[in-house]
């Protein structure tokens, strides 16, 4: 304002000293225009310092350390399957005259699945019983010849070689006997397999052909049936996991298996470690783990893509930290955390962090960090080292700001 009023009073001066000699105006406007550029410099240099101060500190949200215990555990995809799963295939062929289930139905052990039709296996079961017949009135003559050969060998009126053929006679038709009686029993089994069966309860598959249908023996695909309770759950860990969990997986090790369905719903039954190879896998890295679970409800269904948590322990004195609060660096991962200067001011520092994986929602940090600092977990994208903050208490949903009053 002050310079303001000189250039006002320059200019008044230069309006009395229009009634003067050219010369002495020219002097005069000469010397005003360079004091207006004096007392404009200066004028900036004074709002330059008006404007110059300390930069607020910044609002920021913190989580106070607190040690804690948590499980050594680990997740990962998982896939479902049957207990026993089996593929039904007729053991004969035939014409499949009829199929004698519902898709998808539960099926009990020794269920009539389907029909072949059994009309020329009957046939061949009355061949093979004539043939047997046949045999067996052979066998019946073949004993009496012998029989009475012995007799005429006793007084000598015949040789001793017509006995002995007529002994061989009847061993050779006892032989053939034998072999027929075996066609009677494989033709009494192919007839019973024209009535195709289930070999384990469960449920039943699509079926894969239509009635009506040639079908081969031990070829031709008819249905599956799959066992669902128990249910098995297939899946595997990288080498990273298992360091995680403490090394190689056995069933000793591990303390629980849960479940975690595709909705993010935990399954009520916990499960048991049944499998575990003894070997990684060169080619993917992984050990190939299975576990087993009670589904007496039929909740699960073979196929199902769900994830497990593999649980071989607790893991004490780690601190818990929200998603926001850990950072990704050229080094790993790190937080700021808001510490105290001499002077009694909050400075943001950096702390490097190894992190053991999640539990729930936040971090599970193993160290680099000490009980009682103040984690900053907001506004981390204003945030640099050193620079001031003001710390409070962190929330996940920060409040509304509070519009002043009167506007």
């Amino acid at each position: 304002m002050k310079n303001m009023e000189s250039l006002m009073q320059l200019s008044i001066s230069t309006k009395a000293f229009k009634s003067k000699s050219p010369k002495s105006i020219s002097t005069f406007v000469t010397v005003a225009l360079m004091a207006g550029l004096v007392l404009i410099s200066c004028g900036k240099k004074e709002g330059a310092g008006m404007q110059a101060g300390p930069i607020p500190a910044m609002p920021v949200g913190v989580v106070e350390l607190n040690p804690t215990a948590v499980p050594i555990s680990a997740e990962t995809v998982a896939q479902t399957e049957g207990a026993k799963e089996v593929e039904i295939r007729p053991r004969v062929g035939g014409i499949l005259l009829k199929k004698m289930f519902e898709e998808g139905a539960p099926i009990k052990a020794g269920q009539t699945m389907f029909l072949i039709d059994p009309v020329p296996f009957q046939i061949a079961l009355t061949n093979a019983k004539a043939q047997l017949a046949q045999q067996e009135a052979r066998v019946v003559q073949t004993q009496r010849e012998a029989v009475r050969l012995e007799g005429l060998l006793a007084s000598q009126s015949i040789s001793k070689r017509e006995a002995d053929n007529a002994t061989s006679d009847n061993s050779m038709a006892r032989a053939a006997l034998a072999q027929y009686e075996a066609g009677v029993r494989e033709a009494q089994l192919n007839l019973s397999y024209t009535t195709v069966t289930s070999p384990l309860s469960g449920i039943a598959g699509r079926f894969e052909l239509s009635e009506g249908a040639l079908v081969n023996a031990n070829s031709s695909l008819l249905t599956k049936v799959s066992q669902i309770s128990p249910i098995w759950v297939r899946f595997s860990l990288s080498d990273s996991e298992l360091a995680l969990l403490g090394g190689h997986l056995t069933p000793a090790r591990v303390k629980e298996v849960g479940l975690i369905l595709s909705d993010g719903k935990e399954y009520a039954a916990k499960g048991q470690l049944n499998f575990a190879a003894s070997t990684i896998d060169p080619q993917l890295g992984t050990q190939q783990l299975r576990a087993t679970f009670a589904n007496g409800d039929k909740t699960l269904l073979p196929g199902q893509f769900v994830r497990v948590r593999v649980t071989t322990g607790t893991r004490k004195g780690v601190f818990l930290l929200p998603q926001t609060a850990v950072l990704n660096g050229d080094q790993g991962k790190f937080v700021f955390v808001a510490e105290k200067t001499p002077d009694g001011k909050a400075v943001a520092a950096i702390r490097p962090i190894v992190e053991g994986g999640w539990q729930g929602k936040d971090w599970v940090v193993l160290s680099g960090l000490k009980a009682g600092e103040l984690v900053i977990a907001d506004n981390l994208i204003k945030v640099r080292p050193g620079a001031a903050v003001d710390p409070h208490p962190y929330t996940e949903t920060p409040p509304l700001p509070v519009k002043p009053a009167g506007k």
